[in-house]
């Protein structure tokens, strides 16, 4: 099993839909995390209902810094993506056998619109993009793959439809 840490600044949002979605496409392939530089301290309660809605168990998510997977006791990610354009730009810290990195880069749903539906939908769309790449991801023998051409794919994955400009630059 690989384990695979998704980022971003606050780990309240996308990071931890990505979590959710790699736990329940990759189960039995994958152990999934998700972490923030600057953690919230609290999903956003919007993510959760529409985890909730699509039949996630919520139950475990929780708002963490990326300090809890650095030390010797942590997990040994194989694989870290980050999926906001502030934590792709931030120096990471060392991970511990140096994992594959790419960039995913997702526009935050949060705070966007001010009714609930609107809030719902920008969350649908993340949960939309983030879903089609874990799909891509899954698609991949990853397990087999060498580290080069493993970035190399995930770097495509981040760069398909709706990424930001910041990950199609990454894929070049």
């Amino acid at each position: 099993m690989k384990n695979i840490l998704i980022l971003c600044t606050a780990n309240s949002a996308r990071s931890i839909l990505g979590e959710a979605i790699l736990a329940k496409l990759g189960e039995g392939r994958v152990n999934a995390f998700s972490a923030g530089s600057t953690p919230r301290g609290t999903p956003n309660p919007d993510g959760l209902a529409l985890l909730k809605e699509y039949g996630h168990d919520t139950g475990r998510f929780r708002s963490k810094s990326w300090s809890e997977f650095e030390g010797p006791d942590a997990p040994k990610m194989d694989i870290v993506i980050t999926v906001c354009d502030n934590a792709a730009g931030e120096t990471c810290p060392f991970w511990p056998g140096a994992p594959v990195q790419a960039h995913w880069g997702i526009p935050d749903p949060a705070g966007k619109g001010d009714a609930p539906e609107e809030r719902r939908a920008a969350f649908a769309e993340t949960y939309r993009l983030l879903e089609a790449r874990i799909r891509a991801l899954m698609t991949l023998p990853f397990e087999e793959m060498n580290p080069k051409d493993l970035k190399t794919a995930l770097n495509t994955i981040g760069a398909m439809e709706g990424a930001t400009d910041l990950a199609a630059s990454y894929a070049s």
